[in-house]
């Protein structure tokens, strides 16, 4: 699975073919989408237009390039079949690559429905690699454990990732720590913190001592705890500026006085304590 994905949330139509395009010329081999976001047609289209493309100059094929989805909401078995199926002849691509449970909302029951439909749609070639997204350790009220609620249910085929809220400011050090005990991938989504936090005084700081953009450290940050981040730009510029981290590393010390920042900021969505 590549590195770091680029996210198409609150992207739309050419917006979205735009972006996709950009990241793949950029390097990114890997493009986070959603049945929510209402944009995994444009995700495909973008990805099989650059693959067909004077600007694949890598000659990639389709199975290069790693594209995902998740499920709007958990119900019935029958539902969530129906809706991968949806989403694999939305995005055009043949296969999607990963495919998660968006949320943990609907109750014990439809989520356990919900995952046995993705693992009948990983062997049946539909989908490569199931996982989760949002899912938290502990519901906030009934202390029910709602990622080991899924291990205890003897899965065929095990969750792969669990893609969270994720950066300096909001480290999940309960959840992420779980998903690493039990060999889940934590994939990074809002890495950069939605622009809300790239003048805090350490951000700025330690940018100026590794002369990178406060992106590019929120990026490495994320790298170096082992997750797979998910930067979201619909600017050029940006795109490339995200995957430019290849050029240093963050001393450990560093990494701590990143790690400290941590006021469980919330940017967008945290459905971990539902029922």
């Amino acid at each position: 699975m590549p590195t770091i994905h680029l996210g198409v949330y609150l992207t739309a139509g050419r917006e979205t073919s735009k972006a996709v395009g950009w990241a793949l010329e950029a390097g990114y081999r890997g493009i986070d989408s959603a049945q929510m976001y209402h944009n995994e047609k444009e995700s495909g289209h973008a990805i099989l237009d650059f693959l067909s493309s004077d600007a694949n100059t890598d000659s990639l094929k389709r199975e290069d390039v790693h594209f995902t989805s998740k499920l709007a909401s958990n119900s019935t078995y029958d539902s969530a079949r129906t809706a991968i199926k949806r989403s694999v002849k939305e995005c055009g691509l043949g296969y999607i690559d990963l495919f998660l449970l968006h949320s943990p909302y609907g109750g014990k029951s439809a989520r356990l429905d919900s995952w046995r439909a993705v693992e009948d749609a990983i062997e049946d070639g539909e989908v490569k690699i199931g996982g989760v997204s949002n899912y938290g350790v502990k519901h906030a009220s009934l202390s029910l454990i709602i990622l080991q609620e899924l291990l205890d249910s003897k899965p065929r085929i095990p969750p792969a990732v669990n893609q969270i809220e994720v950066h300096p400011f909001n480290t999940r050090k309960d959840v992420t720590s779980f998903c690493q005990e039990h060999g889940i991938v934590v994939e990074a989504y809002a890495p950069l913190v939605r622009a809300l936090r790239m003048r805090h005084p350490t951000i700025v700081s330690l940018a100026k001592k590794y002369s990178c953009t406060p992106g590019q450290l929120l990026v490495r940050w994320s790298l170096q705890h082992g997750y797979v981040p998910l930067p979201k730009s619909v600017k050029k510029e940006r795109i490339v500026e995200n995957a430019t981290i290849g050029g240093f590393s963050i001393e450990d010390d560093d990494m701590q006085k990143m790690d400290a920042l941590d006021e469980y900021l919330v940017t967008d969505w945290d459905p971990t304590d539902c029922p």
